[in-house]
């Protein structure tokens, strides 16, 4: 298998980070699926702005995928989603009674009023 691994000594900008409270909720969410390795962020052509988030878990990586740590928390991205997320910022967001993943993609022109789709 050939998964490319970012790390810090790179000298390059991290594509894809969490935060601290998107950390939190992601190793929570890791620790009810028994064989979670991390989580997948991928985009598909979808939702009213022409493409979609889409968050899954990992239980074995593609072989394009390239690999995040952000603390103990990996995320993967596939080499084709990699183009249209690079330098996205993924947040957790609780909002009173709403709790939502929240993404801040530099490349999205234009996002849908429900911030899960994105065009480029």
């Amino acid at each position: 298998m050939a998964v490319d691994t970012w790390a810090p000594t790179d000298n390059q900008p991290e594509p894809v980070q969490l935060t601290p409270a998107a950390v939190a909720h992601v190793r929570d969410q890791i620790a009810q699926h028994p064989g979670a390795v991390g989580i997948r962020l991928a985009t598909r052509k979808s939702g009213c702005s022409g493409f979609m988030y889409h968050l899954d878990f990992v239980d074995q990586p593609a072989d394009d995928d390239t690999v995040f740590e952000n603390d103990d928390v990996t995320v993967y991205v596939d080499a084709e989603s990699l183009k249209l997320v690079g330098g996205t910022t993924i947040d957790y967001v609780q909002d009173g009674i709403s709790r939502v993943m929240r993404f801040n993609n530099p490349h999205a022109q234009s996002t849908c009023g429900c911030g899960e789709s994105f065009s480029t």
